[in-house]
């Protein structure tokens, strides 16, 4: 029977490691390549394997990726975050299928999300398919930040809450706060700049204000209730910070607004963008008749 790997990255990820390794105690093979933790991650990772190896500290997973994927001798690769798990029946799930499926080469896998206590359903947080199980040779990473694998092969994409990976995604604010704003939004900035984007002041009202309405409207994070409404407010925070990065490779250039009413146009397109989507979204829950002519008309007004 072939022979599965699990793939784990790691960086002081001690509060997570250990329901991690035990989630896949299963496989043939578990590699932990570790970015120089300084508390007992790796110590705790070798309880679990010997196959614990270093990289370099590069903040974030995609060059490290690809680096672990080559320490594995399995025909298959799972790749599983620190700060997730892999429940029983997805486990059994990923070793019938290598056995009932010899066509398939790559699966794709769902995500739970649990982020500040709860199941994120919507928000774009779900099902948040992830390329994760695929035979050795079929799947790398380029080396950029939330890089999409490049795939060679029959793709599967599993479905249904029994199908997905739980992840420990954010348990504070803080938390959050650090990994994308001082983290993830400092490394997109640098890799938008080398491919050579032209600053401009409005983009940094324009992409935090599209991401807030998709997450919230167009995704429906409304239907996550409070937790919908911060995570929408903080992932355009997060936008914003982006291009507050990138105006600071700029040297803070001085660069003026075209006037105020121009600055307010804009403020009032933003504003109507809000209203028709609240209104939308209103008409597809609203059944009485009366009530939904008056809200088309509020729409297109």
């Amino acid at each position: 029977m072939a022979k599965i790997s699990v793939v784990v990255n790691t960086f002081n990820e001690e509060k997570n490691i250990v329901r991690c390794l035990n989630s896949v105690k299963w496989a043939d093979e578990i590699v932990v390549v570790d970015m120089h933790s300084t508390d007992k991650t790796r110590e705790l990772a070798k309880k679990f394997t010997s196959n614990v190896f270093l990289h370099e500290q590069v903040g974030y997973v995609e060059p490290a990726r690809n680096f672990a994927i080559k320490k594995a001798t399995g025909d298959w690769i799972l790749i599983v975050d620190a700060d997730e798990e892999i429940p029983a029946h997805l486990a059994q799930r990923l070793q019938s299928l290598i056995v009932e499926k010899p066509e398939v080469s790559i699966v794709s896998l769902p995500r739970k999300n649990m982020i500040f206590g709860k199941w994120i359903q919507h928000s774009g947080w779900w099902p948040d398919h992830l390329i994760r199980f695929f035979k050795k040779g079929t799947v790398t990473w380029k080396n950029e930040i939330h890089s999409v694998p490049q795939t060679e092969g029959n793709l599967l994409s599993l479905t249904g809450e029994e199908n997905a990976i739980v992840h420990h995604n954010y348990d504070t604010i803080g938390q959050f706060l650090h990994k994308n704003l001082e983290v993830y939004a400092a490394q997109e900035a640098a890799e938008i700049a080398q491919k050579g984007y032209t600053f401009d002041y409005r983009d940094a009202v324009r992409f935090p204000l599209k991401e807030f309405l998709s997450r919230y409207f167009a995704r429906e994070g409304y239907k996550d209730g409070f937790h919908g409404l911060m995570l929408a407010i903080l992932m355009s925070v997060y936008h914003f910070t982006i291009f507050a990065y990138l105006w600071e490779k700029k040297k803070f250039v001085d660069e003026r607004p075209a006037g105020l009413q121009s600055f307010g146009h804009d403020v009032q397109d933003a504003g109507r963008e809000v209203k028709y989507w609240v209104n939308t979204k209103r008409l597809e829950e609203e059944r009485n008749t009366l009530k939904r002519i008056l809200l088309k008309v509020k729409r297109k007004l």
